[in-house]
């Protein structure tokens, strides 16, 4: 859309996309933890002190016989680490997502929560199939809106319909992003539903 203008796209971004500020602080906080402890277990060592968890001559004891380590041991310690390595970097490189969608407007930009949207689509899909409110369950994801419906007991419900007023729906949102939609009819119906 040629008129989305830059701004409202940076703003848009910003409001889809969460900071990974959590998974830093938390990073930070277990190395800070970590240096804390081995500067206490030194601190305690130089003082004549038993250590906390271990003496730092113990520590750097078993760090130099590595080496003459068991191989399993010592390769399950080096996938552990690749592994967390790995995490580490997905965490840092994929960007992640809120729950929110952008509506296509021309003077602003206008972000919608998922809850709303799924909110408004469960009410529709319950007006569409004749049942009450609470028998109509829907979740939003990026891409897909999925309609949950329970019938009353002996009731048929007409998917078609269903799915024609939750796409008419979606469409009516305006959405910069569509869904789409996927209608399940539990097998078993409510009773006095």
């Amino acid at each position: 859309m040629s008129t989305y203008r830059s701004t409202y796209q940076r703003i848009s971004r910003r409001e889809l996309h969460s900071p990974r500020s959590v998974a830093a602080i938390t990073l930070a906080i277990l190395a800070i933890a970590c240096c804390m402890w081995l500067l206490a277990e030194i601190t305690l060592n130089l003082l004549g002190r038993p250590g906390l968890l271990a003496n730092p001559a113990d520590m750097a004891g078993a760090v130099a016989g590595i080496p003459s380590a068991p191989p399993v041991l010592v390769g399950g310690l080096g996938v552990v680490g690749v592994l967390v390595g790995v995490l580490l970097l997905v965490i840092a490189v994929t960007p992640g997502r809120r729950s929110r969608h952008v509506l296509k407007t021309q003077r602003a930009a206008t972000i919608v929560d998922n809850e709303v949207i799924a909110s408004s689509l469960a009410r529709e899909a319950a007006r569409a199939a004749g049942l009450a409110p609470d028998n109509a369950r829907v979740t939003v994801s990026p891409g897909r809106a999925t309609v949950h419906l329970t019938p009353a007991s002996g009731t048929e419900i007409d998917q078609q319909a269903v799915l024609a007023a939750v796409r008419h729906q979606i469409d009516t949102f305006g959405l910069l992003r569509s869904l789409r939609a996927i209608i399940t009819v539990a097998p078993n119906g409510k009773v006095g539903g």
